[in-house]
């Protein structure tokens, strides 16, 4: 069969998908994991910015001004003190952020270090998962407070506070992965070869623990902002020199009824956060995990 030169001419050139398909691809696969990295950008972007963003200190005293409503010269009122709200709600996504972000640093890599090892060793495995489960059996708020109790009022002692109390969840997490990848022919393959304990956790399992955890570590920083508003709430959190949400709605609940800005505001910021961790955390899991990609 021959091909005349007309025909060759005629064909359609090969040219490589363009880059604008493949953001196209996904946003149409995961628009609220888009969503939600957008919002969460923004918010970090406020908490960087807050020295420029803020109208004034947000520690300055101005008896004269206290309980402003929401007005052009105060965009958020201000409180029983005469202080800006505005500026207070922009410099105390700092802490949150700070907070969220650190517990699930921190409470990951512990946890993905022990998981590891309890899965991989049995006789360590028989004892650590045993308190393990004793912290879980403990709400994690109330463990906080109870650990908080302990020391003295400073975000260095919330943040310690909120991961050992979120430390046992990706324990656990990371455990169950270990315990189905030993029984891999790849891991009884290297194994079989000779290749060292730690070899074998830092080639053939900590890859794998990555997705998971990367999952994990969204919905602890989300439950880690939540955390420390409420102990900041009730008193036993950062300190009340630190704007933070949850020291401002705890300043502002005695005067709901007369100035419910004082609330609303920084409820409102939390609620965006919390909810932009979570909508990337959906994403994330949607787009890591293999059964759902097949579906999809």
């Amino acid at each position: 069969m021959t091909f005349a030169p007309t025909d060759l001419a005629a064909a359609p050139p090969v040219v490589a998908a363009p880059q604008r398909g493949r953001l196209h691809d996904l946003l149409r696969r995961h628009p609220t994991a888009i969503a939600g990295a957008v919002l969460l950008a923004l918010m970090i972007l406020m908490a960087i910015f807050a020295p420029w963003l803020g109208t004034v200190d947000p520690q300055a005293l101005a008896p004269i001004h206290r309980l402003k409503p929401p007005s052009g010269a105060y965009w958020f009122g201000t409180d029983m003190l005469g202080r800006d709200v505005y500026s207070r709600v922009i410099y105390g996504s700092r802490v949150s952020l700070i907070v969220g972000l650190s517990v699930a640093v921190f409470s990951s890599v512990v946890g993905v270090a022990l998981g590891m090892v309890t899965g991989f060793v049995r006789p360590i495995d028989a004892v650590l998962m045993r308190v393990m489960d004793g912290l879980m059996s403990i709400p994690s708020v109330l463990l906080a407070i109870a650990l908080m109790a302990l020391s003295r009022a400073s975000m260095g002692n919330v943040i310690f506070a909120i991961t050992v109390a979120e430390v046992p969840r990706v324990t656990r997490l990371v455990r169950g992965v270990v315990l189905t990848l030993r029984e891999q022919p790849f891991v009884e393959a290297a194994i079989a070869s000779g290749t060292g304990f730690f070899q074998i956790l830092w080639r053939h399992i900590l890859p794998n623990t990555v997705a998971p955890v990367l999952v994990q570590g969204t919905f602890i920083a989300a439950s880690a902002m939540i955390t420390e508003a409420a102990l900041s709430f009730i008193g036993a959190g950062t300190p009340p020199n630190i704007p933070s949400w949850g020291n401002i709605m705890a300043e502002g609940r005695s005067l709901f009824q007369v100035a419910y800005y004082i609330i609303l505001f920084p409820g409102i910021c939390l609620s965006l956060t919390v909810l932009a961790i979570n909508l990337l955390g959906d994403g994330l899991r949607d787009a890591l995990d293999p059964r759902l990609a097949r579906r999809m």
